[in-house]
């Protein structure tokens, strides 16, 4: 029988979990102490020996038998090997429970979708969810000892009113060396399809419904049949219990307590017993029991599922659900909300106190922006502001940089004379406030900028040049400007600001 605790852990609890571990069935002490006990014995028998039956030069050899052992424990990886081992089996169990066929979903549509209120219609809706009932006795019949037991042959299905005796003569004359789970599935397809022809079935619709529930029905029988057939490889199962086993085949000789090689040397303290040393192997051990009892759950151990219990529920709820529930309904009437706009349904004294808790609606509901009410104004974005006011041009301009020339440097900056004075007139910190501005660079600037000017106004408008008055390039001038850029090294940063001349001047 499944040993089930939930309700023991419903709520968390001081010592809630503590309490679970004096539970014998189903427990690791049910499952553990065999082989505990014989790792114990046989670590007491050896230690007797060494203190007992060995000589000193025999105590000596023993010693550094042991700190061997003791090192080669660290070169087996058990518990990346157990571990990987122990999610694999866990993940094929549950992958097990999720395969079994239940017919619930089956069931529904053929009440909803075979009709019929005479006989001819209550007994097409029966045989229908019985084949599919017995399709999952035969392959649990295949997977499972329990239900094996429970029907050891087709007789003893035949008498538990699976199948009557014209389909026993008709599934026994149908030969096959394979397991013949899928017959009963054929049987259902057929008869649903001679329903439709009968009118039973409606529409098309229905029956593809119908077929398509089945399907999914079939698909779980045949995977619970592959699961049975298609085991973890042997060789991985090998090497993880020839791993945990050698594991403490070491510890039986390494974790003795002993006596020191060198005489006046302190040797460890002597416990007579090493608690460590069978915790360890009451977990690894342990944790390899686990996968050893859940690998194939269809036995007869505590934890194994319920197959025979799952069966008795499924043709009861089904032949239910078929034959006394069809269209068998309550009356539709108005419900106890009918005119109300918000429904509340009533608490007990117990559960009370619930409505006093606030309801959740969402993480940022109870932010709040701050009391000053400038930052919960609107503005209008403007591009140009945006690219003028942020703090990132500060950084690129904050001064004229020797490698570009300070004539194209105010030229290409006339139009946004702000980019001249960012720094100044932004409201910015300098990103160098130890640098100085150079007077002289300044006063150049200036002055190119006041000939520019001057050389513009006076200049008439020529063929070839530009609107605004700036004459084009002529072909020797641009021949000039394919030249390469020469770079000047800049200054170092601890000559900027100081009281020498301009080092970098062209």
């Amino acid at each position: 029988m499944t040993v089930s605790y939930t309700l023991k852990v419903a709520n968390s609890r001081f010592g809630g979990f503590s309490k679970l571990l004096f539970r014998w069935k189903g427990s690791i002490y049910k499952l553990l102490y065999k082989e505990f006990i014989v790792f114990v014995v046989l670590y007491a028998v050896l230690s007797l020996i060494y203190w007992r039956l060995l000589t000193k030069e025999q105590k000596r050899l023993y010693t550094k038998v042991a700190q061997y052992c003791n090192r080669s424990t660290d070169l087996i990886p058990i518990s990346f090997v157990l571990g990987f081992y122990v999610t694999l089996i866990v993940n094929r169990w549950w992958a097990q429970y999720t395969s079994i066929p239940l017919p619930d979903q089956l069931m529904c549509v053929i009440s909803s979708n075979v009709h019929g209120k005479d006989e001819r219609g209550r007994i097409l809706r029966r045989t229908l969810i019985r084949y599919a009932n017995l399709s999952a006795v035969l392959i649990l019949r295949s997977v499972s000892t329990r239900v094996l037991k429970r029907f050891p042959t087709i007789d003893h299905v035949v008498e538990a009113g699976f199948m009557t005796q014209d389909e026993r003569k008709k599934f026994e004359s149908l030969h096959s060396d394979f397991n013949k789970y899928w017959i009963p599935c054929v049987w259902f397809t057929n008869l649903a399809a001679q329903a439709r022809r009968d009118g039973c079935i409606h529409d098309d619709v229905a029956l593809c419904l119908l077929m398509d529930e089945l399907n999914l029905y079939r698909a779980k029988c045949s995977m619970l049949f592959h699961y049975d057939w298609i085991s973890i490889p042997l060789v991985y199962t090998q090497v993880v219990t020839i791993a945990v086993y050698s594991f403490f085949a070491f510890c039986l000789i390494g974790r003795q307590f002993l006596e020191p090689l060198e005489p006046g040397q302190e040797g460890d303290l002597d416990m007579y017993v090493p608690l460590s040393t069978l915790l360890q192997f009451f977990f690894y051990a342990g944790w390899l029991k686990v996968a050893e009892q859940i690998i194939n759950p269809f036995g007869e151990d505590d934890n194994d599922f319920e197959t025979n219990k799952l069966i008795d529920r499924n043709l009861q709820v089904s032949l239910l659900s078929v034959d006394d529930m069809y269209q068998n309904l309550p009356p539709a009437v108005k419900d106890k909300y009918w005119n109300e706009s918000m429904a509340q349904p009533p608490y007990t004294m117990a559960t009370a106190a619930e409505t006093l808790k606030p309801l959740f609606l969402g993480s940022t509901f109870d932010m709040r922006m701050g009391e000053d009410a400038e930052q919960s104004q609107l503005v209008e974005a403007s591009p140009s502001t945006l690219r003028i006011q942020t703090p990132l041009l500060s950084r690129l301009f904050p001064a004229a940089s020797p490698a570009i020339s300070m004539k194209n440097f105010s030229r290409g900056s006339r139009g946004h004379p702000q980019l001249r004075h960012l720094q100044a007139n932004s409201g910015f910190p300098s990103p160098y406030p130890n640098r100085s501005e150079d007077p002289e660079s300044v006063a150049c600037i200036e002055e190119e900028e006041m000939e520019d000017e001057e050389s513009r106004v006076s200049e008439p408008t020529m063929p070839g040049s530009r609107p605004g008055g700036t004459r084009l390039p002529e072909a020797s001038t641009m021949k000039q400007m394919e030249m390469p850029l020469i770079r000047v090294k800049a200054p170092s940063s601890e000559s900027i600001g100081a009281d020498q001349p301009d080092a970098w001047d062209p």
